[in-house]
């Protein structure tokens, strides 16, 4: 089937380019459908994938959150559950890590902004970051934090200050806080920004009752230990509102939850709605061509070609389109993230993993409006042009 492709390659070609401006309707179309496309990933990508640091950067093996949490820091349990946790065969160490929402102030602007502040005992890292990890002892001071150098814009020019060697200071639920460095993790629309600090820093900006109430527990199990038990242990002899999850499942659920939301919807809609347009615009291009050549693609019948040698010119032609029209389509929407990401501060990235992703798709989008326009070619009878 290879060589029968190759060897007709010339013949797809040839039809494409016979009626040049058909050919460059087709692919400022299918342009056209993968800017959409491109636009609508990559703001889901600014808005959500944000989302998925925090679960992607813990330092953990099994983690424990409230049942009814639907996203990570949505619901807390008790400290102590984390303690009864560590006492179960096979648990190497269990770690509590609060995350909760806090009031920044932007001293600049002198607006308050929701930010997240991820808080942990110095002693005992969580995370999988070495920029976190090396800064630990930061930590250690009153009153200290690390900075989110990815938050927004709008949460202040903190980072920049801090690199300049500058000293930067804020009220974070009206306590004064210093920052004592920055880190990189990521945000959203949703997560403008985060900090991290210490537990007892924690305590001191919400109180000595918050720190009986953590957000999620960090369990490590010791070597070859089997998982699956140890989460039936830890489900069986932990209070039934706690949920014991995997990294993927805490990924899964962070993922789930935000693809849920009305943005979401409305991106993933957006993504579909792009696909369908270049589906129609090719079909239409290629059921066009194939009308007009009827009679020659009767001919070839005529000669010996079977009706699947005919549709594998189609397939061709079809893939021809969606080589040529990727290209300029991906020139365009890096020149679109780039513009955009300066207009929302927000991190728009055009990751390899989009482009291939995009490209898959429209390959998909061609291939099938040519096997919906190939269905044309059975009406091509040999006896109806002789």
């Amino acid at each position: 089937m290879l060589k029968r492709i190759l060897k007709e390659q010339s013949l797809a070609w040839s039809q494409l380019v016979y009626q040049k401006v058909r050919l460059m309707v087709a692919l400022s179309g299918i342009c056209f459908a993968n800017v959409l496309i491109f636009t609508q990933l990559g703001f889901k990508a600014s808005l959500f994938n944000g989302a998925m640091n925090i679960p992607e950067s813990l330092e953990g093996d099994l983690f424990l959150i409230d049942s009814k949490a639907a996203f990570l820091g949505n619901g807390s349990i008790e400290l102590q559950q984390l303690y009864r946790a560590e006492g179960i065969f096979g648990v190497a160490e269990a770690k509590p890590l609060y995350y909760k929402t806090v009031s920044w102030l932007n001293p600049e602007t002198k607006t308050r902004i929701s930010i997240n502040v991820l808080a942990f005992n110095p002693a005992k890292s969580v995370f999988n970051l070495p920029e976190i990890n090396q800064q630990i002892s930061l930590l250690q001071q009153p009153d200290t934090i690390l900075f989110d150098r990815k938050s927004l814009a709008s949460v202040g020019n903190v980072a920049a200050e801090i690199a300049k060697g500058k000293t930067y200071s804020t009220l974070v639920n009206e306590r004064k806080i210093n920052v004592g460095s920055i880190f990189s993790l990521g945000s959203t629309a949703f997560r403008r920004g985060h900090i991290i600090t210490s537990d007892v820093n924690y305590l001191r900006i919400f109180g000595t009752e918050s720190i009986n109430q953590i957000q999620i527990g960090i369990i490590s199990i010791e070597e070859n230990s089997n998982s699956q038990k140890i989460i039936a242990a830890l489900q069986k002899n932990l209070d039934d509102g706690i949920k014991v999850l995997d990294r993927d499942a805490l990924i899964a659920l962070e993922e789930n939850y935000w693809n849920s939301q009305p943005a979401g919807v409305v991106f993933n809609f957006g993504i579909v709605m792009g696909f369908v347009v270049g589906v129609i615009i090719v079909y239409q291009v290629l059921y066009t061509d194939i009308n007009e050549h009827l009679a020659e693609y009767a001919t070839l019948k005529a000669i010996g070609y079977s009706d699947r040698s005919l549709l594998l010119i189609v397939f061709q032609e079809a893939a021809i389109l969606a080589v040529l029209g990727f290209l300029p389509g991906l020139t365009v929407s890096a020149g679109l993230y780039l513009l955009l990401g300066r207009l929302t501060q927000t991190a728009l990235a055009l990751s390899f993993d989009v482009a291939g992703s995009v490209f898959l798709l429209t390959l998909l989008m061609c291939l099938l409006s040519g096997a919906i326009a190939a269905r044309k070619l059975r009406s091509a009878d040999p006896a109806d042009v002789f």
